[in-house]
């Protein structure tokens, strides 16, 4: 297995699955190889699981043109009103939406509250896509991850840890 490993001044170490599906542990500068090595040991039934979920993702992702347009297509025509519906719920308004062909993320929110949407969010079930929706829309409120983000979103979606875990499963 090759094992990149990026050392910061950080305080914790992480573990990613890199495109070339190897793994990437981040690390705080004073953590000594042999540390680094015994977390990836630990760590290597995720290691597997994550690796096959990368795959996956990538092979959603290796669509030819027509297919990808047709999910921007798809996008455009349903996220739209999905923002706008549980926009209203919510009392949380975008300052725009944007369909994107982003590979690495569903959704975003930049710090001027406009959101975008990656089009391969089109391959999920609706459950899904409504999630990402109500998750871009919480970070107009908290610009975060933390408590009370997920408060925010289990406030109007109380389900919303299974269809996170839909978009985990490819």
């Amino acid at each position: 297995m090759n094992v990149k490993v990026i050392r910061s001044n950080r305080k914790s170490m992480s573990l990613s699955i890199d495109d070339e599906l190897n793994p990437v542990v981040r690390a705080p500068f004073c953590v000594k190889k042999s540390e680094v090595d015994s977390f990836v040991l630990s760590n290597s039934g995720w290691i597997e699981k994550a690796v096959m979920r990368k795959k996956a993702q990538l092979e959603k992702t290796d669509l030819s043109d027509a297919e990808i347009s047709r999910l921007v297509n798809l996008a455009k025509e349903i996220i739209p009103k999905r923002v706008e519906y549980y926009s209203d719920i919510m009392n949380l308004k975008p300052t725009g939406v944007k369909i994107t062909k982003a590979k690495k993320r569903f959704g975003s929110c930049n710090g001027k509250n406009s959101l975008c949407f990656s089009c391969f969010l089109m391959s999920y079930p609706m459950e899904a896509v409504d999630y990402v929706v109500v998750h871009e829309l919480a970070h107009i409120k908290h610009h975060n991850h933390g408590r009370e983000f997920y408060d925010l979103i289990r406030s109007y979606m109380p389900d919303y840890k299974e269809r996170e875990k839909i978009l985990k499963k490819a």
